[in-house]
């Protein structure tokens, strides 16, 4: 158990945190959320011991170990795969190498046949003998083959070495796991593969996530950071979302009577109490959602941005015909003889195991790349507008944020340029910070003021909730669900894809797939996963 007192976290004159106290129990996981900036990593580090807070206690019940999920990628490049598993669990390394020496020694005394003996002794109460199974089994689930686990770390691409840190983290059963932003880079059957081991998880993990499917798969409490306090809830994250809407909007309501309130919260509660009941993390955790008070629930003091996109015009029956298009890059293939029809109604999620495949098709649509052979044909009425994954050839200048989104606009009233700003939530003095310095998140919710402002009638989506914080996420992602018009998109997120898509294209080196699914039916369709056999050549 992890026991926070008083905890507080001061930069000079700007508090992260004030006055923490929080618990977090074993057969627990607890989702760490709260806007860009407002010290979620920051408190994992705390946590783990990284970094001192300003005032305040931690206490660790005695003996329990902590794992952390480490975010330097090239720390561990000069070690082989499976040792750099392994070396998770320290004390259990730090005994196997000291056996190792010992037992390497050419002139082996009774002193080190007596310390041979201690380390034997530990090393068989920490299982060690199965040491180097466990490590290849992680690996294994991790989509790592055994071909690379006594390969050195340096070998591996980027996305590879986060799923042997991820497998560092996991290894030997910690009592305590903290992990930040543990879904990045892992393909959907990677992720379903974590949700499953953290579902059956029996001690603690704290998680700072992102990924809203991934919190709501995992998750039993919340923990919010607002206004530099820290408070806790029972449940995942749509629980926690949409009790806080509930209550937004019962605030609001001056005229609904107390009782009234109550027995929406009540209902509410018991709705989402049934549903957890049948999923699988209800079945492992003892904790129910019945148990949680009305009176612990409370409104988020977060700002949502307002992303409305608006046609110019309504699309005619014309969209989008693709015929027989192939692309590579580099002399790979990436994707062939791609054929398809778009519809008025269609959100089309597009998949691949190398995403270049996606952006390439994406940047072919929007004239900034020529494709290999084929052709695509946009209907008169369409206006594409595109929201590209890499977005740094657009913040190469020092225009204050007023200026860089005038240049895109036919109306140059810096009234009417505020209004798209101050809907991705930049007002003030923060329209006059120069575009060349902001951060990632920043970038993206400029990108998306200038999508809005295009008003275009087909939107193209790459990757589009990168560097953004939950709550911009969750807007955009009921943004392009009611969207009226033909969406083409991909993200990791996976509740995005979800809630969104009505069409799926699978895109392969040699051909594709193409179904009238939502994303989650596509995923189950047993055609699909046989080895995708029925792959349209």
């Amino acid at each position: 158990m992890i026991a926070v007192s008083n905890l507080s976290l001061r930069y000079g004159k700007r508090t992260l945190f004030e006055d923490v106290n929080l618990k977090f129990i074993p057969g627990n996981c607890y989702g760490i959320i709260g806007a860009n900036g407002a010290g979620k990593s920051t408190f994992l580090k705390i946590l783990s011991g990284e970094i001192d807070q300003s005032s305040g206690e931690i206490a660790i019940t005695p003996g329990e170990r902590m794992a952390v999920l480490k975010q330097n990628h090239y720390e561990f490049d000069a070690f082989p795969v499976l040792h750099t598993v392994m070396m998770g669990h320290k004390k259990l390394w730090e005994i196997m190498l000291e056996k190792e020496e010992i037992y390497a020694k050419a002139d082996f005394t009774e002193a080190d046949g007596n310390r041979a003996a201690e380390l034997e002794a530990d090393f068989a109460e920490m299982e060690g003998w199965n040491a180097e199974s466990d490590a290849a089994n992680l690996l294994s689930g991790l989509g790592i083959s055994e071909e690379w686990h006594n390969r050195l770390v340096s070998d591996l691409s980027g996305n590879q070495k986060v799923r042997v840190l991820l497998a560092q983290a996991l290894y030997g059963n910690p009592e305590i796991l903290l992990l930040d932003e543990p879904t990045n880079d892992l393909d959907v059957n990677t992720i379903a593969w974590l949700e499953n081991y953290l579902a059956d998880f029996t001690n603690t993990v704290i998680v700072v996530s992102h990924d809203r499917h991934f919190l709501d798969a995992v998750c039993t409490h919340i923990v919010d950071i607002d206004y530099s306090k820290m408070r806790q809830y029972t449940g995942n994250y749509s629980f926690w979302y949409e009790s806080s809407q509930l209550i937004a909007r019962q605030m609001s309501d001056r005229n609904a009577k107390v009782e009234d309130k109550r027995k929406q919260l009540q209902e509410f509660i018991a709705r989402f109490s049934a549903n957890a009941s049948k999923s699988r993390q209800a079945t492992s955790r003892k904790k129910l959602l019945e148990k949680l008070n009305v009176e612990d629930l409370q409104a988020s003091n977060r700002k949502y941005p307002a992303i409305i996109f608006k046609p110019e015009r309504e699309p005619g029956d014309q969209i989008l015909h693709v015929e027989k298009l192939s692309a590579s890059s580099n002399g790979i293939q990436l994707f062939k003889n791609l054929t398809f029809n778009m519809h008025r109604d269609d959100k089309i999620a597009v998949i691949a195991k190398d995403h270049n495949a996606i952006t390439a098709l994406f940047e072919i649509l929007n004239g900034k790349k020529e494709a290999d052979s084929g052709s695509y044909t946009w209907g008169i009425t369409m206006k594409p507008v595109y929201l590209p994954v890499d977005n740094n050839e657009y913040f190469k200048n020092d225009l204050n944020l007023i200026d860089w989104l005038r240049q895109y606009s036919s109306d140059q009233d810096e009234t009417y340029i505020r209004g798209f700003l101050g809907k991705m939530l930049f007002s003030g003095e923060e329209t006059l910070k120069k575009s060349s310095v902001l951060s990632g998140g920043e970038k993206m919710r400029c990108m998306i003021s200038r999508m809005m402002l295009h008003s275009g009638n087909l939107l193209i989506l790459d990757e589009p909730t990168n560097h953004l914080d939950l709550e911009s996420i969750t807007a955009f992602n009921n943004s392009v669900a009611e969207f009226k018009g033909p969406v083409l998109l991909t993200s990791h997120d996976h509740a995005f894809m979800q809630s969104t898509a009505t069409r799926v294209i699978e895109l392969f080196p040699d051909g594709f797939i193409d179904r009238q699914l939502t994303y989650d039916e596509y995923l189950e369709n047993s055609a699909v996963k046989d080895k995708r056999t029925d792959m349209v050549k």
